[in-house]
């Protein structure tokens, strides 16, 4: 099974000028662990996870002050809709995280979370 699969094509996609209290209320309305953070002006793509959140309350900081861009990961790895769930998911162990960027021709085409790839193993397992 390849990535393009099992990953979501619905993309939540935000401004690195989005506080972290604006990013933490899309992501629990849209019931995901993570944003895609595009900085037009310079690094690109980055993301922005529910740890990356909990990280910065826990520090004792302001979520209504602090800003998306201070706290996503912006040296990510980002994956190709033909890899298979299987190298995806190795990906996600070795660098110690749970969100994979889908990207083609440099743009975003997706995202790949590992509960998406345990689901599409749970499905083929219970077809098969």
């Amino acid at each position: 099974m390849q990535v393009s699969e099992g990953m979501s094509s619905l993309v939540l996609m935000i401004g690195p000028g989005h506080t972290l209290r604006q990013a933490a209320r899309l992501m629990a309305a849209r019931r995901v662990g993570a944003a895609v953070v595009h900085d037009a002006d310079s690094q690109g793509y980055g993301i922005l996870t529910e740890r990356d959140v909990l990280r910065s309350v826990a520090a004792g900081q302001d979520p209504d002050v602090e800003l998306a861009g201070d706290h996503l990961t912006r040296e990510v790895v980002f994956a190709d809709p033909r890899w298979s769930l299987d190298e995806a998911a190795t990906a996600m162990l070795r660098g110690e995280f749970r969100h994979l960027i889908v990207t083609t021709g440099g743009e975003v085409a997706g995202i790949l979370s590992m509960r998406d790839v345990v689901r599409c193993w749970s499905r083929t397992r219970v077809t098969a």
